[in-house]
């Protein structure tokens, strides 16, 4: 059984994850119309914008109810009336999402209370606009817990309850936040070359996707509609991607009667067949040519890549399910985990990681478990340590803002596994050193000196 190492140190050297509420407002920006709100101070929300931005390269609608000093001393009630009222007036979204930051949790302020107060008071004002809370303190979980309390969040708050009508082509989809838009939109079109109808929720790949409007929008434009949510309960199936969205599945559970199916990855041959196949049993219909082209298409790439992935020791450090996905990939193509770190212990997916530990910590345990891999596999925070150990950085997760078209990449089933199979490929390629007499003879090389033993030319 793997063993799950806590965090020992009293601060983090180089954060690894990101916050609940970045988490949150990452997965409202999925709802058509919406308009994320962080209710705490301005700090917060520059925080996560700045590095929405950076990562997905667009502008982001993203508000704050600016608590200040009086405020947070007397309540922030009367400042999220404000926020919500002025964002009706001006913006007129189809929900606001409010996410909670470590200020206004701290203070233990009742905001859900507060909220069921300002949509009595104000039902006229606020008409036509559904008001959604996700607690989400800073200061536990990360952006996993973050994006499944909003689902869960919009599920309790929109969709309505009670069993309906089932609509036999119609697949209710719940993707986890590790999904990159190129993923979600692959996954789309692989469940209507079936002949049935996706509702994903969230929907990034709607909304972030790189679109230019014709027009300025003040709201996301794109990703699932309000009216859809409120309907996901006529769906015949519901499929759910991580392990963290277990609980957004058992909440749509539980309201609307609906059975659901978890997939904790859809990356590698294994879990792409049972999605295919799951595909196949629901709509009855033959797989059709295309994905099994594309299914032959993984097994060559399989062919060619595992010579470069034979033995080698990777080192990876991400949220719970991303993690697994990764390092499931890896050992498949016959590499092995020399280094897993996490942002935190919540998630039960931990104890499935093909490694020998896990460390909850930061970048700076990266650096120090995974002094002797071979490919260190994390986000863009992560260059300095790949940098001062001459190892090749893999970039994945968020935020990645020394790259372009990260949220384009495609990870999951046949042809997001083959393309994952490429890129890592062409990376070991592309480091791979000349074999040196030193490193062929390890009598010469115990004789170095230590500054040219620890040179990559040497240690690869």
């Amino acid at each position: 059984m793997v063993r799950i190492l806590p965090q020992t140190k009293a601060a983090a050297v180089n954060p690894l994850k990101s916050s609940q509420p970045l988490g949150a407002a990452l997965a409202f920006l999925g709802v058509d119309g919406a308009m994320p709100l962080f209710h705490g101070s301005q700090g917060c929300t520059s925080l996560a914008l700045v590095l929405f931005v950076r990562h997905f390269k667009e502008a982001i609608p993203l508000q704050t109810t600016a608590m200040d000093e009086v405020a947070t001393i007397l309540g922030g009630a009367d400042r999220l009336e404000e926020a919500i009222l002025n964002l009706k007036a001006r913006t007129k979204p189809t929900l606001i999402g409010v996410c909670t930051t470590a200020l206004v949790e701290t203070r233990g302020e009742d905001c859900a209370g507060e909220i069921a107060t300002i949509k009595l008071k104000r039902a006229e004002d606020i008409a036509g606009t559904e008001v959604v809370l996700a607690n989400t303190p800073d200061f536990d979980g990360a952006i996993e817990e973050g994006w499944a309390k909003a689902v869960t969040a919009m599920i309790e708050g929109i969709t309505r309850p009670g069993q309906q009508a089932r609509q036999s082509k119609k697949i209710a989809i719940l993707p986890g936040w590790h999904l990159t838009v190129a993923d979600i939109e692959h996954l789309r079109e692989m469940v209507e070359s079936f002949g049935l109808k996706p509702v994903i929720l969230p929907d990034i790949s709607g909304s972030l996707d790189g679109t230019v409007p014709d027009r300025w929008i003040t709201t996301t434009y794109g990703g699932t509609s309000v009216e859809d949510i409120r309907e996901l309960g006529t769906a015949a199936q519901c499929i759910v991607i991580g392990e963290h969205m277990r609980r957004p599945a058992e909440v749509l559970q539980r309201v609307t009667g609906m059975p659901y199916v978890l997939f904790q990855s859809l990356t590698g041959l294994r879990g792409a067949d049972r999605f295919v196949s799951l595909m196949a049993a629901i709509s009855g219909v033959a797989v059709p040519a295309g994905v099994r082209r594309r299914r032959a298409q993984l097994q060559d790439a399989l062919l060619d890549g595992h010579f470069h992935f034979g033995g080698k020791k990777i080192a990876i450090a991400a949220e719970p399910d991303q993690l697994y996905q990764l390092a499931t990939f890896f050992t498949d193509m016959g590499s092995d985990i020399a280094a897993a770190v996490v942002t935190t212990d919540m998630s039960k997916i931990l104890q499935k990681i093909p490694a020998e530990s896990v460390q909850v910590g930061d970048l700076g345990d990266l650096e120090a478990l995974g002094a002797d891999a071979d490919l260190l596999v994390t986000h863009s925070h992560g260059r300095q340590a790949a940098q001062r150990l001459g190892i090749p950085l893999m970039h994945v997760g968020f935020p990645i803002f020394d790259r372009l078209g990260s949220q384009h990449k495609l990870t999951i089933l046949y042809q997001g596994t083959r393309d994952l199979i490429f890129e890592v490929a062409n990376i070991f390629q592309a480091n791979r050193h000349a074999p040196t007499p030193e490193a062929l003879d390890p009598l010469r090389k115990r004789d170095m000196p230590d500054e040219l033993r620890s040179s990559p030319l040497t240690r690869h």
